[in-house]
């Protein structure tokens, strides 16, 4: 693995902690539009973004209240989602596994948590993920690739 990798790695798992837990009262809880979640779009050029955004995770959870279910399912649905988008094969694509995994995952644990239905969860979340991924994600994947900046690598 290249140093550089590494690096780039390190820098968006803290970009990611750093963003979900600045913006705190809206990263959390059943109603919830995680900015940061706009990176999730990364592995789709790289696949070392991946552990960058299961680790970014599982540290941003730590600071969101619902404790070791989120800490550990909550970044395990985000390496899903990390690997599904690195598979994913066209750039419009990358952006919806992050919106369907964390929709309904991270609703099935969040609802029961927060003390409310399951069903409007899953709406939210996945509202909140579209805004993140979709809103904000795919503008910044097309960003990157018209500019160049990283190249998409299988």
């Amino acid at each position: 693995m290249k140093t550089k990798n590494i690096v780039l790695a390190g820098v968006v798992a803290a970009l990611y902690v750093a963003l979900t837990v600045v913006l705190a009262p809206i990263s959390y809880g059943p109603l919830q539009v995680r900015i940061s979640e706009a990176l999730t779009v990364l592995p789709f050029f790289n696949p070392i973004f991946i552990p960058a955004l299961y680790i970014g995770a599982m540290l941003a959870n730590i600071f969101g209240g619902f404790g070791a279910i989120d800490i550990f399912l909550g970044s395990a649905l985000t390496l899903l989602a990390a690997y599904l988008t690195y598979k994913m094969p066209n750039k419009y694509l990358a952006p919806l596994p992050p919106v369907i995994v964390n929709a309904f995952g991270v609703s099935a644990y969040v609802a029961p948590l927060a003390k409310v239905p399951y069903w409007p969860t899953v709406l939210w979340i996945g509202i909140g993920e579209l805004i993140a991924c979709y809103a904000l994600g795919l503008p910044f994947l097309l960003f990157i690739e018209k500019r160049g900046i990283f190249q998409r690598q299988k």
